[in-house]
């Protein structure tokens, strides 16, 4: 590791130099199966020869231009995402964060064109939408943003799933303009709504009401992972705003604002911009990547392989005093222990399996998309008894 590097992450001791599929190899020649796909950006796996194809080939041609030019690839890209979600506009950056951070300005801007001098937007306990100063205001987390105060204002925080903590605010707050929720909770611990349709019904219903608009962050839900494009699809609910990242490159860094009705014409001319944002390289990568999971019906195998393992570790942990909870949207899969459980990861990376802690007593487990049932089945044979061995002590 280089001492000029900062240190800002707790970073385990290994070095990746090569990976196949779900498979990667460290620079010692040993092979890990990887339960985490890049935090769920690798949805394709690694190495996959089509994208690694479409991506040598569009560098070949061009990597970059700025954004006051025409992109071909990236009005393909705002074309093929507006056909899969249904929503009307595309604004391309670079990350999650990025995405998230468009979508608060465009809910500010929104409430400004209507009057509302000090616009400000719901948001929910235990959420996670990025660190720049915004979305770490906007996140439900007091630890990531111990230190950087003073936090950006113009958030109501309420808890998730709770659709009568936001109509309260509703009926005494008239600066709201918007909601900003996660479909499905990654960081957070993988939470879901106990109904989840229910509740973006809900959500939208109050909006609706009120001329809210209805942001969903899919950074982690979307492209795929759950069984469906995005989250909202397993309801009948559509957003006004949804933001992307993480999976939607494959890796290239790409995320995503994508509006609906009048909020996709919230922002005009010089209101807002991205250098690197939706360039060839990148959108070819979303391209690609939203080709090859129509392609191979990726979406239908999240939801299958996701439910497999859920349904092996409650086989496997049945009756486990420790175990509080094993859920799963897809392919997004939380064990959620009695505990802090840190100390697994460790543990699963001397077994050659790569998982991740979150909301420090959440296994959370977020494969590639492309994983086999035997792939499947071995994460679970590699972590089921490394639960059992950490419960009983």
């Amino acid at each position: 590791m280089s001492e000029h590097l900062m240190n800002t992450y707790g970073r385990q001791p290994v070095t990746f130099v090569r990976g196949e599929g779900v498979w990667l190899w460290d620079d010692k020649g040993e092979k890990y199966l990887d339960a985490l796909s890049g935090v769920a950006v690798n949805g394709l796996g690694h190495a996959h020869p089509d994208l690694v194809r479409a991506i040598a080939e569009q560098a070949a041609k061009l990597i970059h231009v700025s954004n006051i030019y025409h992109i071909a690839e990236q009005a393909r890209l705002a074309d093929k995402l507006a056909e899969i979600s249904g929503m009307d506009k595309v604004f391309f950056c670079n990350s999650g964060c990025e995405a998230n951070e468009a979508a608060i300005k465009l809910a500010r801007l929104y409430g400004h064109n209507k009057g509302i001098e000090s616009p400000e937007i719901i948001v929910m306990e235990r959420a996670f939408h990025g660190r720049t100063m915004a979305t770490l205001s906007a996140t439900g987390n007091r630890k990531a943003q111990a230190g950087f105060e003073p936090l950006v204002s113009g958030f109501i925080r309420v808890p998730f799933d709770d659709l009568e903590a936001v109509s309260q605010v509703a009926s005494r707050n008239q600066n709201v303009v918007a909601i900003l929720v996660e479909p499905v909770q990654g960081e957070g611990g993988i939470n879901l709504p106990h109904d989840v349709k229910g509740y973006l019904q809900g959500l939208r219903e109050i909006c609706d009401a009120h001329g809210w608009l209805l942001m969903l962050d899919e950074v982690q839900s979307g492209i795929g992972r759950t069984g469906t494009w995005f989250a909202f699809q397993h309801s009948e609910v559509v957003p006004d705003v949804m933001t992307l990242a993480k999976g939607l490159g494959s890796g290239v860094p790409i995320g995503a604002c994508i509006a609906k009705g009048a909020a996709a014409d919230v922002f005009t001319y010089g209101k807002h911009g991205s250098t690197f944002g939706g360039n060839p390289l990148a959108s070819t990568a979303g391209l690609t990547t939203l080709a090859v999971i129509a392609d191979h019906k990726l979406r239908e195998n999240a939801e299958a392989m996701g439910n497999h393992i859920c349904d092996l570790f409650r086989s496997e942990l049945a009756g486990l005093s420790g175990i509080r909870n094993i859920r799963n949207a897809g392919l997004m899969i939380g064990v959620e222990l009695d505990r802090p459980c840190g100390d697994l990861v460790r543990q699963a990376l001397e077994q050659k399996l790569l998982i991740n802690v979150t909301a420090d007593n959440v296994i959370r487990l977020l494969p590639p998309l492309v994983i086999q049932q035997n792939e499947a089945s071995r994460i679970v044979e590699i972590l089921a008894p490394l639960i059992r061995k950490f419960l009983s002590v």
